[in-house]
């Protein structure tokens, strides 16, 4: 059987045109070794956050000295088309650019909720990113025994010289501080939350950024539906830092809402005309609809890719491993085995644990392994299952039906790589938790989209999913402790996620329920 690229380019009447060539030619054995060699060295794993530098001879520093680029591919800096008024131009250095993204609204419109949606998503796909609050800067620069503590909507009054005074300097601080940390290396992705509210302002912010050397994205969020105002400011502002302790629930409601109408005297909302470079999406109503402006780059497309996936609508998130199967029993790494008699025990009490919950509208999302498979086949068929390649478990490559013990003694060098970095580790022909994460991308998008879902997969995927909701960094993310029998239920809120984990006793058939994250397992090899 020929290579994938033997399938790809056939040897006998292929023809295909190459890069700055005018005609087309036969595409030889030379040319496929030429494009194999090329595709192997180069096609490397990189850090998204961090990628490659750049030279003023990119082809050096991106190609090693010894290989010889197939004809059209060596790799030239672009020219400058055109700088804009921001100072950045097309030139291929502005892949190395951090990217700052501004958020602009009214208060109780979410933008916080936003920002740390939008960070914990842009860390678990391995942005370094970090949310800088202006909020946060105010209070500690504030004197909370006075009134421009912020607990008082006169703090929040355009006509408040002294009040904003400190609010100008606190976000002058939040901005120093952000641009530190874009530049310094320590991250790639800064979130800015604050209001935001005036061309003035983000003219500021445009110009720090022109001087820093970052690009700038600003999400803005538009609301007018009194319920979903009313909603946020009961829910989440009244027990804000401004106010706790200071007010009751009544009296924070009501000087929250005067603050808002202190901050529309002077709201103007994003326009295209503002700046001739500028971009943005405005999310309208919580999600229903969206303006999208001008979107450069690739954090800027993920960004609009993830906010228009998200929602506020209460729902529940069901995860749990299959049933115990064959290879878990003897301690195999991955395979298709069936379930052994316990696991074929779990799955009829998952089956009754459902048919008692009366989940509304709920749907069976399960891997497309026979275990997997069997342990949601008792499940109504009103649940309408739907089985996911990118589900299955992480391929173990050659190690495959191998326990670790026969890891070690054929592969030391294997299991010891692994053993330092878990997270990035690939098995020879097989996957990482980084491909895993990769992969389960559009499964998070879609979680993200749907309403009350069941996810029956696997311990490596679950752990992945898992981090994500649990917001845990990447370096714990291969050590949750995901048990057999055990059934997880993750509630979103505003600003974290409730988990429930579910434990079935096999002898009783009963379920022990405790409202706590998985935590970390004891041992790390599994």
């Amino acid at each position: 059987m020929g290579s994938p690229l033997q399938n790809v380019f056939p040897l006998q009447k292929a023809v295909t045109p190459w890069p700055n060539s005018s005609r087309l030619r036969d595409v030889s054995k030379d040319d496929v070794s030429k494009v194999r060699r090329f595709a192997s060295t180069t096609f490397r794993k990189c850090d998204v956050s961090q990628p490659f530098s750049s030279s003023p001879n990119p082809s050096k520093s991106f190609f090693p000295s010894d290989m010889e680029i197939p004809p059209g591919l060596e790799t030239t800096k672009r020219k400058v088309a055109h700088s804009d008024e921001h100072g950045f131009s097309d030139d291929l250095d502005q892949v190395r650019v951090p990217n700052v993204i501004v958020m602009v609204g009214l208060p109780a419109r979410g933008k916080t909720y936003i920002s740390k949606k939008l960070c914990r998503y842009l860390k678990w796909t391995g942005f370094k990113t970090k949310v800088f609050n202006v909020g946060e800067y105010r209070r500690t620069d504030a004197n909370a025994a006075d009134a421009i503590h912020g607990a008082n909507a006169s703090f929040f009054s355009p006509d408040n010289a002294e009040a904003l005074k400190v609010r100008t300097e606190s976000a002058r601080r939040a901005m120093e501080d952000m641009a530190d940390y874009l530049n310094s290396g320590t991250g790639s992705v800064a979130i800015f939350d604050a209001t935001n509210t005036t061309k003035d302002r983000r003219s500021i912010i445009i110009d720090f950024c022109k001087k820093k050397r970052l690009r700038c994205f600003f999400i803005e969020s538009v609301c007018d539906d009194p319920a979903i105002i009313d909603s946020n400011v009961t829910d989440v502002k009244v027990n804000s830092p401004d106010y706790k302790g200071l007010m009751t629930a009544e009296q924070a409601k009501e000087d929250f809402m005067n603050r808002i109408e202190n901050y529309k005297r002077q709201y103007e909302p994003l326009e295209e005309s503002e700046h001739e470079s500028l971009s943005f999406i405005k999310v309208i109503n919580a999600g229903r609809s969206f303006k999208v402006h001008q979107v450069r780059g690739h954090v800027q497309s993920r960004v609009v890719y993830f906010l228009m996936n998200i929602h506020l609508l209460p729902r529940s998130i069901y995860l749990t491993r299959h049933g115990q199967s064959e290879y878990n029993a003897m301690g195999r790494l991955g395979g298709d085995s069936p379930l052994t008699e316990d696991g074929r025990k779990y799955a009829a009490a998952l089956a009754d644990f459902f048919e008692e919950e009366e989940v509304p509208g709920l749907r069976v999302w399960c891997s497309q392994k026979v275990r997997a498979a069997q342990t949601a086949q008792h499940l109504k068929p009103d649940f309408h299952t739907e089985y996911w390649k990118a589900l299955d478990e992480l391929d173990a490559g050659i190690c495959e039906g191998l326990t670790y013990e026969d890891i070690q003694q054929r592969y030391p060098k294997q299991a010891d790589d692994r053993a330092t970095d878990k997270y990035h580790y690939r098995y020879p022909s097989g996957e990482s938790y980084e491909d895993v994460v990769s992969r389960l991308e559009p499964v998070i998008m879609e979680l993200e989209r749907q309403a009350n879902v069941l996810v029956v997969s696997h311990q490596a995927v679950l752990r992945c999913v898992l981090a994500y909701f649990y917001d845990r960094p990447l370096s714990e993310l291969p050590y949750i402790d995901i048990p057999l029998h055990s059934l997880v239920k993750l509630t979103p809120r505003a600003y974290h996620c409730d988990s429930t984990i579910y434990a079935l006793d096999l002898d009783t058939q009963e379920w022990a329920e405790t409202s706590a994250q998985l935590p970390l397992c004891d041992s790390p090899r599994d």
